[in-house]
């Protein structure tokens, strides 16, 4: 296993993202799709409000949801829980380009979600934003 990374420069040199062919969503979980979309969830939170879970889209709308479809980029960098600026730098980065980012954090990478049309886009970006760092 790689030791995660923590240096705000190492990680963004480092991040190699990675656009998911795969389509998500972001559903609110209610007893009677409980099942479905939590066998089929990527990630879950629990708010004070009720659960929401990460779900490809085709769930998603088998579910009956319309909610917006996002593509998601992982980044592969192995980043420290620690680690102090890449979400900022990341989605500074799409925000400067008018590009909506929902960032997740899991225990070896950070994920970010992005309106599913601007994928290729945001990939770009955050290529570009690598790159400069080397």
């Amino acid at each position: 296993m790689t030791q995660p990374v923590s240096d705000r420069g190492e990680m963004l040199a480092q991040m190699s993202p990675q656009l998911d062919p795969v389509r998500y969503c972001f559903v609110v979980i209610s007893p009677d799709i409980a099942p479905q979309a939590l066998g089929a969830a990527i990630a879950t939170f629990r708010e004070d409000e009720g659960v929401t879970a990460i779900v490809p889209e085709s769930v998603a709308r088998e579910l009956g949801d319309d909610g917006p479809s996002m593509a998601r980029i992982t980044l592969m960098v192995h980043s420290s829980l620690e680690g102090v600026g890449l979400t900022a730098a990341v989605s500074g980065a799409l925000a400067d380009a008018g590009i909506a980012c929902n960032m997740v954090a899991a225990f070896h990478h950070d994920h970010a979600f992005v309106p599913a049309a601007r994928g290729e886009d945001a990939l770009a970006i955050l290529e570009r934003l690598s790159a400069d760092q080397g």
